[in-house]
């Protein structure tokens, strides 16, 4: 579904990923787990676009997309939502989906794979939660329902791969679980996902695989079970 292959990305002056590759398989969810800084965002952002790559490949359902611009690989079917959620403050819930169904539209055309997608269904089958908040302002949201509404933005573009930066970020144990539900969910609407996340527990709880990163670079890719016994991997993710 998503090959990496020897990404090299800077921020600036800055040369933040280092030779980075990894691999999302079809209908995988794959964790990439590294401490604040690391450069998963970083890694995010390669991908779907927002930054340019200065080196290696990225490839997309066997298509080269090193170069493509970031409107044209949310057209190929990369969902993401991001760290922090992003949701237009003084538009109401609604209308920051309006953006996402108008663009999902000419996703599935431009794509010609002859899907037939429902796309409120796609919206709310994951957190049906949304539905009641709909005529709400995105400034008065809290922070777990900006992120349910992030993720539901992002389906409304029926991906093939969905991207989740820090989806478990500052929630409170209890809504955890729920997102940890809704990425279950998601794997069985045959969604493949790519999860940036800091807590390598919560990252495990849902993962098929683990990398683990560190100052740019891939130190640790297998099972979440394996990453969970190797005290190196620990020791660098507790800093």
């Amino acid at each position: 579904m998503l090959e990496i292959e020897d990404v090299n990305t800077f921020r600036g002056p800055a040369h933040v990923l280092n030779g980075v590759s990894l691999n999302v398989g079809a209908q995988e969810v794959v964790c990439l787990v590294g401490r604040n800084g690391a450069g998963k965002t970083t890694t995010m952002e390669s991908i779907n676009g927002l930054l340019p790559v200065r080196s290696g490949a990225i490839r997309f359902r066997g298509e080269d997309m090193t170069r493509l611009p970031a409107y044209k690989r949310a057209r190929r079917g990369i969902g993401y939502a991001p760290e922090g959620a992003s949701i237009f403050p003084d538009l109401t819930v609604s209308e920051n989906l309006m953006m996402s169904r108008w663009l999902s539209e000419k996703a599935v055309r431009a794509r010609g794979d002859g899907a037939e997608v429902n796309i409120e269904d796609r919206m709310f089958s994951v957190f049906p939660e949304v539905r009641p908040l709909l005529n709400r302002r995105g400034l008065n949201l809290s922070g777990g329902q900006k992120k349910m509404v992030a993720i539901a933005r992002a389906m409304a573009l029926s991906p093939y791969l969905l991207l989740l930066d820090e989806a478990f970020e500052g929630l409170a144990p209890a809504v955890v679980g729920r997102f940890r539900d809704a990425v279950i969910t998601i794997k069985q609407m045959g969604i493949s996902i790519l999860i940036a996340e800091s807590n390598l527990v919560n990252a495990a709880a849902v993962a098929d695989r683990l990398y683990a990163m560190d100052r740019g670079e891939i130190i640790f890719h297998g099972s979440p079970q394996d990453a969970l016994a190797n005290e190196d991997v620990m020791r660098t993710l507790r800093g």
